[in-house]
């Protein structure tokens, strides 16, 4: 591989070309914002295998997708697009960039959300219930929510900030809320045949160099969605097939709320602990697995 340009938490960022990059899928792992020190064997590769497959689901879908190929076990090549952090440099004729934001898609009161509930942060009323929702329960209507991307943190937004920050029309905002349930739809019927829920999940989109949507990065993956076991809900546990196993943990060891204090207080943030070695062998087999499930064991 050429040269270096990003490194994210979990993923470093080569140069191939003026047209092409070669993301490499290390084993790291990534919770609230913080890289746990810890080597979680084949976990990029399981990333990087899933993710290729639900590219290739997409392009028989007519959604445009930046994949190119996958050459490696660990290696995805793609098509370039520049990434913006200063905002003011967008807006509705900037083309071939990454757009900015995350787009979530919940079917379940789980995670971020269910913190919001509880913490009375968002209203569960809003979301269609009568009565306050236990974590685990089905939302009435899938929820659609937008995050900042190049950011410190992940900070949930308003449509009219996301647009603005963006350089998103309201047509093009629309027509990627529709391909997130389209590609959602999808993984649904592929992961429940094989006795999972599909939770929630995060997608990235950007502009190609005529500025038609283009599905980027990585989804459906056990990193950026959260699946549960079907059989296991309906007698009412929470078997968690995803990072959220790993966040679970640090939630029960008290970590989590640390951190949280800290962040709200502006305070200097506790470093993460590793993870036990039972924990990490674990980990590895849960994304193995799951890589198995979802791509209907074409990637074992």
């Amino acid at each position: 591989m050429k040269k270096l340009i990003r490194k994210g938490k979990v993923k470093e960022v080569y140069e191939v070309d003026e047209d092409r990059l070669k993301f490499f899928f290390t084993n790291n792992i990534s919770v609230f914002d913080k890289v746990i020190p810890n080597d979680i064997p084949r976990k990029g590769e399981t990333l990087c295998k899933t993710s290729s497959y639900w590219f290739d689901k997409c392009e028989d879908l007519g959604i445009k997708t930046h994949f190119i190929d996958m050459p490696e076990d660990q290696v995805m090549e793609v098509k370039r697009v520049d990434v913006i952090k200063d905002y003011d440099k967008i807006d509705e004729d900037t083309t071939n960039y990454l757009i900015p934001l995350e787009f979530i898609a919940r079917y379940f009161v789980a995670g971020s959300l269910h913190d919001r509930i509880k913490n009375g942060v968002e209203d569960f009323e809003d979301l269609g219930f009568e009565e306050k929702p236990d974590y685990g329960e089905k939302l009435p209507e899938p929820y659609y929510e937008v995050t900042t991307k190049v950011e410190d943190y992940d900070r949930l937004l308003s449509k009219e900030e996301a647009l603005d920050i963006s350089g998103l029309t309201e047509e093009e905002f629309e027509e990627i809320k529709e391909a997130v349930f389209k590609i959602d739809e999808l993984i649904e019927k592929n992961v429940e045949k094989n006795g999972l829920l599909h939770v929630d999940g995060k997608k990235e989109f950007a502009m190609d160099e005529n500025r038609n949507i283009m599905l980027v990065d990585t989804f459906g993956t056990a990193d950026e969605d959260r699946f549960w076991e079907k059989d296991e809900y309906e007698k009412g546990n929470f078997v968690q097939k995803s990072k959220e196993f790993v966040r679970q943990y640090y939630r029960e060891t008290g970590y989590h709320k640390k951190l949280m204090k800290a962040r709200d207080k502006d305070e200097e943030e506790p470093p993460i602990p590793p993870l036990p070695e039972d924990m990490v062998e674990k980990t590895s087999e849960l994304y193995v697995n799951i890589m198995k499930k979802l791509t209907n064991g074409k990637f074992r």
